[in-house]
């Protein structure tokens, strides 16, 4: 998949596309729908599939002290677009002047002059311009005066439509089985191995710490088995715990992975420090406590990893 930062990356000779526009926090399955539309809609016509993007989300601009976490970062984003099977994706950034742009003038300027649409597939609940002034019907027009097909595609869901506002609903409450129902695949976080207190290390539970820039929202605090994927791309199963450290008076809150059965060589020659990781959850194990001392906590996470590798142990079959 192409990716172009920014509308000047688009080639001038641009072939003829279908494209889709969203936000597409998480691409979840929702979005998938009109994403897979949208791939189908341009091999049928012998154009080029994009997406048109934005950096930052649009709510981060407009009102920056009410805005949602992100679901996953922009790496995470154009991977799983890539996925998708997208030929190209154009992530915009986002300003208070770009915003300024009328509806129709977004549509002609980008849609029709930069990337020669030839259909535009998007859900009918679709929004863009200034105010968020266009609709699906005000596209439909503008599709009769610029010459490109207007493909609406019905919401997903049966009792609830598909969100990413439902993701973040569920993850707040540490419920990533159900989260990662809505996105099709578990839940992901990515970032840097920092070190930390090195409290499990002394306790017999070595973790790797994620830096607290990590992408991706921290789901609710508790325990959870999930996977560890290394910058050598191997998945390594795992006991995550996410809090504050409670039985230590812990505050900041902390996302820690501890690496079950890890290779005989020893510590030393399983070093993740300064890697670049991938932390998935793929289901929760229990909430977070504080115990009145070592041997209780050390007894806890003793279960703790024989249930994580129980879980994963099935997840593989």
């Amino acid at each position: 998949m192409h990716y172009w930062k920014g509308l000047d990356a688009v080639p001038a000779d641009m072939a003829p596309t279908v494209v889709t526009i969203g936000n597409f926090d998480g691409v979840h399955l929702g979005h998938c729908e009109v994403l897979d539309a949208a791939v189908t809609q341009a091999k049928a016509r012998s154009a080029l599939s994009v997406a048109i993007t934005f950096d930052p989300h649009p709510a981060l601009v407009h009102r920056p002290d009410n805005a949602p976490e992100l679901i996953m970062g922009i790496a995470d984003r154009i991977d799983t677009l890539a996925g998708v099977g997208l030929d190209a994706t154009v992530m915009i950034h986002y300003t208070l002047d770009f915003a300024e742009q009328s509806a129709e003038e977004f549509v002609r300027s980008i849609i029709v002059e930069k990337l020669h649409a030839v259909a535009v597939v998007v859900g009918h609940d679709v929004r863009f311009g200034k105010n968020n002034s266009g609709d699906f019907g005000y596209m439909q027009e503008l599709g009769k005066k610029y010459d490109f097909d207007v493909i609406g595609v019905e919401d997903v869901g049966d009792k609830r439509r598909l969100s990413s506002t439902w993701v973040r609903e569920e993850l707040a409450a540490g419920n990533v089985e159900a989260a990662a129902g809505i996105l099709g695949r578990p839940h992901r976080m990515r970032g840097e191995v920092v070190h930390g207190h090195a409290r499990g290390r002394e306790l017999g539970f070595p973790t790797a710490n994620l830096d607290p820039e990590a992408t991706g929202i921290i789901p609710a605090d508790g325990v959870y088995a999930g996977w560890v994927i290394d910058e050598a791309d191997v998945r390594w199963p795992a006991a995550i715990s996410v809090g504050s450290n409670p039985t230590f008076d812990g505050v900041s809150r902390v996302v820690e992975a501890h690496v079950i059965d890890r290779p005989e060589e020893g510590v030393e020659d399983f070093d993740l420090y300064g890697q670049q990781i991938v932390v998935e959850f793929i289901a929760h194990l229990r909430p977070m406590v504080a115990y009145r001392g070592i041997e209780a906590l050390i007894e806890q996470m003793t279960e703790d990893v024989d249930q994580a590798r129980t879980v994963l142990a099935s997840e593989r079959h």
